[in-house]
């Protein structure tokens, strides 16, 4: 079995960034690079599966520029078996992602596609599904539990209304949600391991053609700071006040 992972290079999530001040993107001088959160939950539970069962094969993608191969190393070490940069300086929307991935699906022939559902920079939960449909393949999107046996996919997903469970034949899309595992500790032995796996380096088969653009990026308004009241007559008299309730 075949398991494709795509992951994507984003600031780290604990950092705080700030707006340029033309407002044309984000000041990312001097900020740490990681890769998704969720796609590294999607990275761990494919190395489970190849634990479970040494058949399984791993392949890591990212699109991007050169400074993605140091998130594919890291997936490397994590257990990946070899890695495929898709080398780009363009920017990619989520139907260009999707549009070049589905490329490399057909080209790879993976039986499972495993990423994250969403990047925790653009928060569009977006790729996944329209590669889903390109591919015409099922898929599963927010699972918290995945088994994979006699060729096909039991997912368990998490809805508004309480857990779901799906079966599907495979190829098919998954996307994994925050309660699916816990990413594993690096140790050294991985990350020496990593040096000698294959990264391979490619042009996209496909140009991004953007259908959404960014107008202005700006810090959110700073808040007011908070008033003790005394008691809920003053609460509500001030909540009165500022029209918040009639």
């Amino acid at each position: 079995m075949k398991i494709m992972v795509p992951i994507k290079r984003v600031v780290d999530p604990y950092a705080k960034v700030k707006a340029l001040p033309d407002g044309t993107g984000l000041d990312t001088g001097g900020a740490k690079f990681e890769i998704n959160p969720f796609d590294e939950i999607a990275l761990e539970e494919a190395v489970r599966k190849r634990e479970a069962d040494p058949s399984v094969q791993i392949v890591a993608v990212s699109i991007g520029s050169s400074s993605c191969e140091d998130q594919l190393r890291k997936a490397l070490a994590m257990g990946a078996d070899e890695a495929i940069l898709i080398e780009s300086d363009a920017e990619w929307d989520s139907p260009s992602v999707a549009a070049e991935l589905a490329a490399l699906a057909k080209e790879l022939a993976p039986d499972l596609v495993l990423m994250g559902k969403q990047a925790t920079d653009d928060d569009n939960n977006q790729a996944a599904q329209m590669l889903a449909a390109l591919l015409d393949w099922p898929q599963a999107t927010f699972a918290s539990k995945l088994d994979l046996a006699g060729g096909r996919a039991t997912v368990a997903r998490e809805t508004d209304t309480g857990e779901e469970v799906l079966e599907m034949a495979l190829p098919c899309v998954v996307t994994t949600d925050l309660r699916l595992n816990e990413p594993r500790y690096i140790a050294l032995p991985g990350i020496i391991k990593a040096r000698s796996k294959p990264l391979a380096k490619r042009p996209p088969t496909t140009e991004p053609r953007l259908r959404t653009r960014t107008v202005r990026l700006d810090a959110p308004p700073t808040r007011p700071p908070g008033r003790k009241v005394g008691s809920v007559d003053e609460l509500v008299s001030e909540l009165k006040a500022r029209g918040v309730v009639a």
